[in-house]
């Protein structure tokens, strides 16, 4: 395994993150120690959660297994989603922020979270706000650095403005959805990352499984993107499957893993940190964690981008710079 530095953060972090999104759900607890210890085996130190992660199930399963190795990991948790029935039970809110990083701490069994992650937009709550109560849990020391996912890149440019002309604590780490049939992140979310020096930690890399070749292979897998409605609309373009199909032939070309590949093209773009994987047991982890030590060339990332289809300039002139 390959570590980096996050950002401007100074803290050393694995160049992949595991992610625990399957934790309490897919994956009972004895799968995810299993899963916990082939990462720690394989050298990873990073591992990313959220307090709706199977209704708070992920952070306590995760809280037992750092227990004791807590000082050697970089965790993080999110906020800002709803994570119940009833009113007040979500968005970014002084309130809820401060509840919800509570919650996280019990759940996770530890005093502190390295990253805090603002888990959406809400446009109810004035950005100053949630940046203030950010700023406080980290005045606290209950939080180390901010961070946000799913966030517009104008507005993260915004909040940046805002906590420096406030003097609040800036975001730190952004979280985008990026993979080679997601790559809308390219077009303004990962160059302010570069300009500003953000760390940068993409979920999703194998777009929700596709690019495993496994949706186009067996029609019959139990899968997220033909059981779960969102995941179904998201990747609902037919372009994206040509775009698997090219892919997985080209990875079987070269004769790699297609998970390996597709998260190594995503950890090869110079603004990114560190992709998030996920996995429902160690069988399945194993492609995307060998992402960790597989070196990809500029060459070899630019030949497998043009495996998708152009990804759209900012401005309209753009061509014209040469």
């Amino acid at each position: 395994m390959r570590y980096t530095t996050l950002g401007r953060t100074g803290i050393t972090v694995s160049t992949i993150c595991m992610g625990t999104m399957t934790f309490g759900r897919e994956a009972d607890e004895d799968t995810c120690s299993a899963i916990f210890a082939r990462c720690r085996d394989a050298g990873a130190n990073f591992l990313d959660c959220a307090d709706i992660y199977a209704a708070g199930r992920s952070e306590e399963i995760l809280g037992r297994l750092i227990r004791d190795c807590r000082d050697e990991l970089v965790i993080t948790s999110k906020v800002g989603q709803s994570v119940g029935e009833g009113t007040n039970t979500d968005g970014l809110s002084r309130r809820h922020i401060v509840l919800e990083a509570e919650n996280s701490l019990r759940r996770l069994g530890t005093d502190w979270l390295d990253i805090y992650f603002c888990h959406c937009e809400d446009p109810r709550t004035p950005v100053d706000e949630t940046l203030a109560a950010m700023d406080a849990l980290v005045s606290q020391g209950k939080v180390r650095y901010v961070g946000v996912s799913n966030w517009h890149a104008w507005l993260i440019a915004r909040a940046l403005g805002r906590s420096e002309s406030l003097g609040l604590t800036p975001i730190h780490v952004i979280q985008p959805m990026y993979s080679l049939i997601k790559r809308t992140a390219e077009v303004e979310m990962l160059p302010l990352a570069q300009a500003e020096g953000l760390g940068v930690i993409p979920y999703s890399p194998l777009g929700a499984g596709m690019l495993t070749g496994k949706y186009f292979l067996d029609s019959t897998d139990g899968s997220r993107l033909r059981t779960n409605t969102m995941y179904a609309a998201r990747y609902a373009d037919p372009s994206y499957i040509e775009t698997a199909r090219r892919f997985c032939a080209y990875a079987e070309g070269i004769g790699v893993a297609p998970a390996t590949l597709a998260v190594a093209w995503v950890k090869a773009h110079p603004a990114v940190t560190a992709p998030i994987i996920g996995a429902r047991s160690v069988e399945q982890l194993e492609a995307s964690l060998a992402a960790g030590d597989y070196e990809m060339s500029p060459e070899q990332w630019r030949a497998i981008s043009d495996l998708s289809p152009p990804v759209p300039i900012a401005t309209d002139r753009d061509e014209e710079r040469g």
